[in-house]
């Protein structure tokens, strides 16, 4: 959904609602060991992407807890952190997830609203299209302000700021009398979420042990997931201006939830508060770990970034730089190529020109998303970036050369019969292999890869990128289904088998590489 699909994923994007966090059991025997391995948890990249509501969702909570489970099991060998160390650690992505949940109720919105809009306005299928695609006029706005604004007013201010001008947008499109309200509230939708597309997995990518970062910076698209996974199912049973409550309440919950969370540490050491920087790495390692170790190694970092000269946009394409930026960004480009906002946006058009039930459809997809999305969280620090990133590129191709082959079917009157099931199986595989991989994986490799002196610019480069890539998509995929159905989607197939080829020669394993070994390995 930009982020991804972002959302690149609205509708593929996953995510689901971080729920209270449980507690992890380290055995205190390790207690020594996870000290002395503390050197290791240096500067975290912040960087894009984007949904959470902390009690929207059922199956959030058991999410939540998938994940702590994995992070107990992984942090006591490798050592990130003392026991009762990661409460406030996990405590702090739940809140901050809040506002991917929030990103993928307002990329998801346009598909379960878009009967009752056009038969309450009267809108043609060109003027709803601009409805949808206009959320990214306003996050591409978000994207070029978001590396700035985060860099002075700090990471929780930020996402105050964006929950406010969401609460805003939705109100304006509840009270809308008229299409140019509706446009306006969009907008100020987009930029909300074209912000927390950014500053979300910067902010967890800066707070977590290099042991979860994969983990839980992955958590990002999964609540995201979960975000368009309930504006889908709740959106087949509530009218348009009443689904609007379930964008407000991530909103809601993301303003109170900041106020119990300590700022990042990285940005308070970055702007020279290092008073507070060392009360909040305390508070995410606990109160009893011994953070000197950690703590030199973030000032030493910084102090040696703070030597260098400021970073511009043109750092960016530097011999040093170039290699990150041609991953970052070609990342996004392609995941934006194999169509996500195209389903993202009109997944219930899709389904309906099928001869499918847009309602059915549109609730199956919420469906399968959060367990399919979950999984891959689960698998990333395991299995590795590269491989979650080969297979689902090529689920995505064999997902829209399914559902291409439904349309084709379907203008030459072949297998009639067979048509509405070929384009949902079609869909569903394109959903379920995006929500393993080109949905969270590109946002975790770009926190990953740029360096801290470049990752502002960089973040916000690679986020416009993405937010312009879903513009002309979403835009432009109603021309491309008067102009040829089929064709549409065997395109959007194409793109995703040159994804396959673009990870294999690319793209870096960053798995279990703490965020200075990255570096290394780039240069």
């Amino acid at each position: 959904m930009a982020a991804t699909f972002p959302l690149s994923a609205a509708a593929a994007a996953a995510a689901a609602v971080y729920s209270p966090v449980p507690r992890f059991e380290f055995c205190r025997a390790f207690r020594g060991h996870c000290a002395s391995a503390r050197r290791d948890v240096h500067c975290a990249l912040r960087l894009p992407a984007a949904a959470a509501a902390q009690e929207a969702t059922g199956p959030a909570r058991g999410a939540m807890a998938a994940v702590a489970a994995r992070g107990q099991a992984e942090a006591a060998p490798y050592g990130g952190a003392g026991e009762g160390s990661l409460r406030m650690v996990f405590l702090s992505t739940a809140v901050a997830v809040c506002g991917s949940f929030e990103f993928g109720t307002c990329v998801g919105y346009s598909a379960p609203a878009q009967a009752g809009i056009v038969s309450d306005f009267g809108l043609s299928n060109s003027e709803y299209g601009i409805f949808g695609s206009v959320l990214t006029i306003g996050a591409i706005i978000g994207a070029l302000t978001s590396g700035r604004v985060a860099d002075i007013l700090g990471r929780k201010m930020t996402m105050q700021l964006a929950a406010i001008i969401g609460i805003f947008g939705w109100f304006t499109i509840y009270f809308a009398k008229g299409p140019t309200m509706l446009y306006f509230g969009r907008i100020l939708l987009g930029y909300c979420t074209g912000v927390l597309s950014y500053v979300v997995p910067v902010f967890i990518s800066e707070i977590a042990p290099k042991d979860l970062r994969g983990g839980l910076a992955s958590s990002n698209q999964l609540f995201i997931c979960s975000g368009c996974s309930a504006t889908y199912i709740i959106g087949a049973l509530l009218s348009w201006r009443s689904l609007v409550l379930v964008g407000l309440l991530p909103c809601a919950i993301l303003l109170v939830g900041l106020l119990f969370i300590p700022e990042s540490p990285r940005w308070l050491a970055n702007t020279g508060r290092m008073k507070e920087f060392h009360a909040s790495l305390q508070k995410l390692r606990g109160e009893n770990a011994d953070i000197s170790e950690e703590a030199t190694g973030i000032r030493e970092y910084i102090e040696s970034l703070r030597r260098l000269p400021k970073a511009r946009i043109q750092d960016l394409f530097q011999r040093k730089n170039m290699y990150a930026v041609i991953v970052g960004v070609g990342l996004m480009v392609f995941q934006q190529l194999g169509g996500i906002n195209a389903f993202g946006f009109y997944t219930s058009y899709i389904f309906s020109s099928a001869g499918f039930s847009g309602k059915l459809g549109t609730t199956l997809v919420g469906i399968i998303q959060i367990p399919i999305t979950l999984f891959g969280a689960l698998l990333m620090d395991r299995n590795g970036r590269r491989a979650l990133l080969l297979v689902s590129a090529s689920g995505t191709f064999l997902g829209c050369f399914l559902t291409g082959l439904s349309f084709y079917f379907k203008a030459q009157g072949l297998y009639a019969q067979l048509v509405p099931t070929l384009a949902l199986y079609g869909i569903l595989v394109y959903y379920a292999a995006y929500s393993v991989g080109m949905g969270p994986v590109p946002w975790v490799i770009m926190s990953e890869i740029f360096s801290i002196d470049i990752k502002a610019t960089a973040g916000s480069l690679v986020t416009l990128v993405s937010w312009l890539g879903s513009f002309a998509i979403s835009y432009s995929f109603s021309f491309l289904m008067d102009w040829n159905s089929a064709g549409t989607f065997f395109l959007f197939s194409a793109a995703s088998l040159a994804t396959v080829l673009f990870v294999a020669r690319l793209v870096p394993e960053t798995k279990g590489k703490t965020l200075e070994e990255i570096q290394e390995s780039l240069t």
